[in-house]
C-alpha cells in the first residue's frame, strides 16, 4: 500500500499549557513526553496517529472527570433573565 504524500506540515497540537498530569500526559495537548519531544522527527502518518491518541486520551479523561465529579442537580433550572 502506498502512503499518501503530505504537502503541508501537520502542526503540533501544543496549546501552550505545558505541565503534566499524574500519568505523564501534557495537560494541554495530552501527548506523552516522547511524543512532545520528538514531534518533528515523526512522519506525518505518525503525527496523525498521535493526534488520534490524544483525542482518545482527552475523551477518557473527560468521562472520568464526569464520573468522579458529577454536576449538582439543579432542580429549579437556570435563573430567568431579569431583562426579558
Amino acid at each position: 500500500m502506498k502512503e499518501q504524500l503530505e504537502f503541508f506540515n501537520i502542526p503540533s497540537p501544543c496549546i501552550g499549557v505545558c505541565s503534566t498530569d499524574e500519568r505523564g500526559y501534557c495537560k494541554g495537548c495530552m501527548r506523552k513526553r516522547e511524543e512532545r519531544f520528538n514531534w518533528l522527527n515523526f512522519t506525518p502518518r505518525e503525527q496523525k496517529h498521535i493526534i488520534h491518541l490524544c483525542r482518545q486520551r482527552y475523551r477518557r479523561k473527560m468521562m472520568k472527570d464526569k464520573i468522579n465529579h458529577p454536576q449538582e442537580d439543579d432542580s429549579n433550572g437556570p435563573q430567568e433573565s431579569l431583562f426579558d
